[in-house]
């Protein structure tokens, strides 16, 4: 099994100083990247690097050894030697039996995809079929193919221009499109819309309706980046607009949240995030631990808009009723984060926007605990110290250190294996002394 891991890094603006600009920062984040994964390394190395996926329990599996003649046949089919490893051949390759090896495709073929034994020719063979470029992936970089603004019956040369009051915006088409609605271009050959002579020119977030000639804006779930269009593009998936008349696909937004959560650890995340979260959109999720477990929440940071009387809020109470026990309630932002444990054996959570307000929104981490440790994570989430330095705020918006917090809070005897040499390195010093005062007192047997 092969598991990829994509790391995502975020600089912030406001990390920088005189002495340190935006591209220092990068450079800074980098390099703790670099180090994680040093880390990481020597714990793979050590065989100390497990994974649970899915509820199994997986282990890395230990580097091979070198590749013999014996093991260099065993690739299979359509695939190649990249070192140690058997790879398939990339689209734009097939593998040569013969020399074992991917080879590029010859000129007049291509291959779109990967692993394949030989290439395709291109439509059209002979003085039409030469290749525009070597390695084609695509049967659209074979030579011969109706450039935009031309057409013919089967896409290929010899081409024609497109006739006026059409267009053509691709290549290899056998057509070109009406402009409608009566519309002239000025030329042929025209290869969009914006050729044809519309009576007015519509601004981005807008169609040309070439029945009533005017400018419409587009409907909700689809925007218009362009001048001169006819038409607008539907949002991606499930994603949809606020408002009609969007011009950037940015403005596309998920609008999927609520539901039951996990039983042991997840997080409770605004919609669209980290994207702005849609107006006019409710949430609702609910936790139910196990029995004997309490659920510990961390606010890494929220953002709401602050020119509202609270229009957008967040709120987690015991119950759905408004008179139930709460534990948290905000419609603010707050960029400092803060830890707290549910004032309730299960929690009812809601988040609600009006319909004029859009912002960041939030991601909220929580994980549930054994309540005999009520005392001792009460005493932690307590302290002040836990926020009064920055290093120690920024473990709790860090996903990586957060879960490892988390490990420890959810089972105190883990905080043992996070003092060890290549793990000291993750926490500041002055949060381990934190955590150890209270956790060793807290597990130290009763006299």
């Amino acid at each position: 099994m092969f598991i990829t891991v994509e790391f995502e890094l975020e600089t912030n603006q406001k990390e920088v100083t005189a002495s340190c600009d935006l591209s220092c920062i990068v450079k800074r984040t980098e390099k703790r990247l670099r180090k994680a994964i040093r880390t990481l390394r020597k714990a793979v190395h050590r065989e100390q690097f497990h994974l649970q996926l899915s509820g199994m329990n997986l282990d890395v599996a230990k580097k091979p050894p070198r590749t013999s003649e014996r093991q260099a046949e065993s690739c299979g089919v359509g695939q190649g030697h990249a070192g140690n490893q058997c790879v398939s051949c990339r689209a734009g390759t097939y593998y040569d039996g013969a020399r074992e090896r991917c080879i590029l495709c010859p000129n007049g073929t291509f291959q779109n995809e990967e692993g394949q034994m030989t290439c395709e020719p291109c439509p059209r063979p002979g003085n039409s079929g030469a290749l525009k470029t070597p390695e084609a992936w695509n049967m659209s970089e074979c030579g011969g193919l109706c450039q935009p603004g031309e057409y013919s019956a089967d896409g290929f040369a010899p081409c024609q221009l497109c006739a006026l009051g059409t267009f053509q915006p691709e290549a290899g088409r056998t057509s070109c499109f009406p402009c409608g609605g009566g519309l002239a271009t000025k030329h042929q050959g025209a290869t969009s819309f914006q050729d044809c002579e519309t009576r007015v020119q519509c601004s981005p977030g807008h169609f040309y309706n070439t029945t009533t000639h005017r400018c419409i804006r587009c409907p909700v779930g689809t925007y218009q980046p362009e001048f001169g269009k006819n038409n607008c593009v539907s949002c991606p998936g499930n994603t949809t607009t606020d408002f009609d008349g969007s011009t950037n696909i940015t403005q596309c937004k998920n609008r999927r949240c609520g539901g039951e959560l996990g039983d042991f650890t997840g997080y409770i995340e605004s919609p669209n995030y980290p994207g702005n979260y849609p107006a006019n959109t409710e949430c609702t999720w609910t936790i139910n631990p196990p029995p004997k477990r309490r659920i510990l929440i961390v606010v890494p940071e929220i953002f709401l808009p602050i020119e509202d009387d609270c229009g957008d809020y967040l709120v987690m109470r015991k119950t759905s009723s408004s008179n139930s026990v709460t534990t948290y309630e905000t419609c603010q932002t707050y960029e400092r984060p803060i830890a707290f444990t549910s004032r309730s054996k299960k929690l009812w959570i809601q988040f609600k926007s009006n319909e004029g307000n859009s912002a960041r929104g939030f991601q909220v981490p929580y994980v549930t605990y054994d309540e005999d440790y009520q005392e001792l994570i009460e005493d932690i989430v307590r302290d002040g110290r836990l926020y009064a330095s920055e290093n120690h705020q920024e473990i709790l918006k860090d996903k990586k250190l957060i879960k490892a917090l988390f490990d420890v809070l959810a089972h105190p005897q883990n905080y043992f294996k996070y003092t060890a040499q290549e793990s000291r390195e993750m926490f500041p010093r002055s949060f381990i002394r934190l955590l150890r005062s209270k956790v060793s007192r807290f597990l130290r047997p009763y006299k």
